[in-house]
């Protein structure tokens, strides 16, 4: 075995925690700045992932999908990843209509999202 060989055996790679901010059922404006505040404040630098999880999400309005989008641009300023998961048909075909899925790395489920990360594919 060659010494180099052994070096890249040994390699020690570091672990990714992510920042999770779990969304509720419904996101409207009642609510949007109390769950939307926390995912733009974890989009910051030495943070390498910031995961929405809106797995449990089957509404989410005007109001929510703009603190979506705020939070990717705030990502994107730090170099985050920023990845939303989001099961709802519902929620998002509105992504789709607005043309916002194209602007965000959407996931149907966290080991997706979490995976990905690691180089696999989602």
């Amino acid at each position: 075995m060659h010494p180099d060989d052994k070096a890249s055996a040994n390699e020690v790679r570091l672990l990714t925690l992510p920042e999770i901010v779990t969304f509720p059922d419904e996101v409207d404006i009642t609510n949007a700045a109390r769950y939307g505040a926390p995912l733009f404040g974890a989009c910051r630098p030495g943070v390498a992932l910031v995961v929405a999880d809106l797995s449990q999400t089957e509404f989410c309005d005007s109001s929510g999908i703009r603190c979506l989008l705020a939070a990717q641009g705030q990502a994107d300023i730090f170099g985050v990843k920023l990845h939303i998961v989001l099961s709802s048909a519902v929620v998002l075909r509105a992504l789709e209509l607005l043309g916002v899925d194209q602007l965000l790395d959407i996931y149907p489920t966290m080991a997706a999202a979490l995976d990905s990360v690691n180089g696999a594919s989602s």
